[in-house]
Formats: C-alpha cells, sequence, structure tokens
C-alpha cells in the first residue's frame, strides 16, 4: 500500500519539476540534415541557427527566458523529418521548428506541424509548395520562381538564348527551379534545347551528357545539389563541353569546388548572400560565425541564422510563445534586418527579398550583381 502511495507522489513531484524547469526555457526544435548526402547544407544551417541561440541566450533570452534548442538529424533520408517533426511535437514540447534546407524534406514535415498548429520556419527550402501546405509554414528565403526568373533573365543578358537543362528528378527543389526557368527562359524568347534527367545519388552522367553536348548549347542550367552538380561538371569537361554551368542556390556546398576542381570556372548561380557584401550586418555576422567555428560562413549558415532570429523578434512582438498568437507575429515580419538582406514576409509567408549572381573564379565565389525582386 505504501508503495503505490508514494510512487504516484515522486511521479507528480518528478513532473512538477520538469515543469518548473520547462518554464524557464523557450522550447524550439530543428531538423537538419546533419549526416548523409546533403549534410554540407545541414551542418552549416545549423551552425548558423546555434550561433544566433546562443547570441541570443547571452543577451538574456527571449521574455526573460533562456531558448532550448533541441536538434535531431533527418540523416537526408525520406521518412526520417516526419518521424523526427512527431517526437519534437509531441516528446520534446517545442512551440516552434526550425528546418528544413532540401525542400523535400520541409514537404514531409510541414503538415504534421500544420496540423499541430506549431509554426514551422524552413531557411532554405525554395519549392513554392513549402507555404502552401498552410497558415503555420513560413520560410526566410525566396522561392524557385523569383529565383528562376532571376538566373532565365541573367542568361539571356549574357546572350545565351540555346540552354540545355538537366534536372533531378528525385528533388522537388530541382523539379521546381527547372520549371521556372524554363517558363521564364521560354517567355523571354530564349530556347531550351536539350531536357535531361538524373536522380539524387547517380555518379554517372555520360548518357546525358551525350545528348546534351549534341544539342550545342550556349549554356547548361543544373538546379541540383552540390555533390550531383560537382560530378556533372567534372564530366562535362571531360566530354568536351564547354558551355558555362548556370544553378540556383542548391550548388553551395563544402564539397562543390573540392571534387569540381577548375570544371566549373566561369559558370554562374543565384544565391542568397555574398561573404564579400561590404555591409556591415553581414561583415559582423561573417567576423562572429568565423571566431566560433573556424571557417566563413555560407548562405544556409546565414540563412540559418536569420530563420532563428526571426523567430527570436516574433516571440518578443507577441509577447507569448502561445499560438495563434505566435503565428500571426511571425506572418506579421516586415523589413526585419537580416544578415540575407532585408526580409518582409508576403501574404502567402514567403520572403521578399533580394538575391544574388554569383561566378566561380579562381578557386572561390565571386560577387557578379543583385537582382531586386
Amino acid at each position: 500500500m505504501r508503495t503505490a502511495t508514494i510512487l504516484p507522489f515522486l511521479v507528480v513531484l518528478g513532473l512538477g519539476a520538469l515543469s518548473a524547469r520547462g518554464q524557464d526555457q523557450i522550447k524550439v526544435g530543428e531538423f537538419a540534415s546533419m549526416t548523409g548526402g546533403n549534410a554540407s547544407f545541414g551542418q552549416s544551417s545549423h551552425k548558423g541557427t546555434a550561433l544566433a541561440v546562443d547570441e541570443l541566450n547571452a543577451a538574456g533570452g527571449v521574455l526573460g527566458k533562456q531558448i532550448d534548442l533541441t536538434t535531431e538529424d533527418d540523416r537526408s533520408t525520406a521518412g526520417e523529418p516526419s518521424t523526427i517533426v512527431h517526437k519534437l511535437i509531441s516528446e520534446d514540447g517545442v512551440i516552434a521548428v526550425l528546418g528544413e534546407v532540401a525542400s523535400s524534406k520541409s514537404l514531409e514535415a510541414a503538415p504534421i506541424c500544420q496540423e499541430n498548429h506549431i509554426p514551422m520556419i524552413s531557411p532554405a527550402s525554395t519549392n513554392a509548395k513549402v507555404t502552401q501546405v498552410g497558415d503555420y509554414i513560413f520560410r526566410v528565403c525566396f522561392i524557385d520562381p523569383f529565383q528562376g526568373k532571376v538566373m532565365a533573365k541573367f542568361a539571356l543578358s549574357k546572350g545565351w538564348t540555346k540552354v540545355a537543362l538537366l534536372t533531378d528528378v528525385k528533388e522537388d527543389y530541382s523539379v521546381g527551379l527547372a520549371q521556372a526557368f524554363q517558363e521564364s527562359f521560354t517567355a523571354g524568347g530564349g530556347t531550351i534545347v536539350k531536357v535531361q534527367e538524373y536522380s539524387t545519388g547517380d555518379k554517372d552522367f555520360r548518357a546525358q551528357l551525350t545528348s546534351i553536348k549534341a544539342a550545342h548549347p550556349d549554356a547548361i542550367f543544373v538546379p541540383g545539389y552540390y555533390a550531383e552538380v560537382a560530378l556533372i561538371a567534372r564530366q562535362a569537361r571531360q566530354f568536351g563541353i564547354k558551355a558555362p554551368f548556370l544553378g540556383g542556390d542548391g550548388w553551395v556546398g563544402e564539397s562543390l569546388l573540392k571534387v569540381a576542381g577548375h570544371a566549373l570556372d566561369g559558370s554562374f548561380f543565384s544565391n542568397h548572400y555574398s561573404q564579400d557584401d561590404p555591409s556591415p550586418v553581414i561583415q559582423q555576422f561573417v567576423k562572429t560565425y568565423q571566431d566560433k567555428y573556424g571557417e566563413k560562413p555560407d548562405a544556409m549558415a546565414a540563412l540559418g541564422y536569420d530563420s532563428a532570429e526571426i523567430l527570436a523578434d516574433a516571440i518578443k512582438r507577441a509577447g507569448t510563445t502561445s499560438e495563434p498568437q505566435l503565428r500571426d507575429a511571425i506572418a506579421a515580419t516586415k523589413d526585419f534586418k537580416g544578415v540575407t538582406g532585408d526580409i518582409t514576409l508576403d501574404a502567402d509567408r514567403n520572403a521578399e527579398k533580394a538575391a544574388v549572381i554569383l561566378t566561380i573564379a579562381n578557386g572561390g565565389f565571386q560577387f557578379v550583381q543583385r537582382a531586386s525582386p
């Protein structure tokens, strides 16, 4: 009898202690590709997010509480995001979710956040469908229709009227960006001379490149992720293809130039920011990040940082972490001074902001121009 009486008391006491500790913290979840094929994305985004949380906590937290960030690795694998986000919400009790970089992973997790009325802020998923899931889903990056239009306009400005497409059919990001580019490019008078496909994880692109070479394109648009893009470029040069490559923000990855060597020299891609931008906000971020991690931040790191900062800003303005007040505060974000630019969320919860176009030369990325919405 005594055991039956004491155990419930201990359980209640334990839960009470946990609840008291939880009241001093704001629990935020993050899911990212920390390992696997997209690990460069996930690690960079996480480092930026973690840096923002560290700075916020060092400054006293938000609403007088410390942010408790729980990060889960989805291993760059389909099926993992849904499992992780269920856990973050039901077991960890997070009030918001940050993630993912890859659009396909965000599209998997978004319906779960929407159903549970938990705001989700993607740092870098550019596929237009992501925020269409529902009114609790946000992003701090521009979307593919804008990114595709920017690159199509740039290609035409270079006098490249014949372009080939090489698309990763396994990634929503690649398919969406290819479609956006094609629509804008042909509307501007350009011609898509060849369309070829590949899948994430492929290593041999000889068949696709043979077909593309025969079409004699002025340029080749490859809206894929860095791992495959690097291999495609190397094999293309081995095949004697000299046309420049064009791409999107998925090219940003630590291994891109290590694997591609000089095969991407003279190529161009759209991105969210440039490390070389003289803006004081950007240069302070670059310095702080480099001091902490010993490396310069790429665009995914900057977007991860901005996603956490925008969430914190919304919590402050809402004065609470409860929904729907927090959701409404995020939606009302306007002219937020982020590392990746001044961010305003439109009626569809997408970021209105400029893009930058970078070129690859001398073993690195160089700023070419800024493209405004």
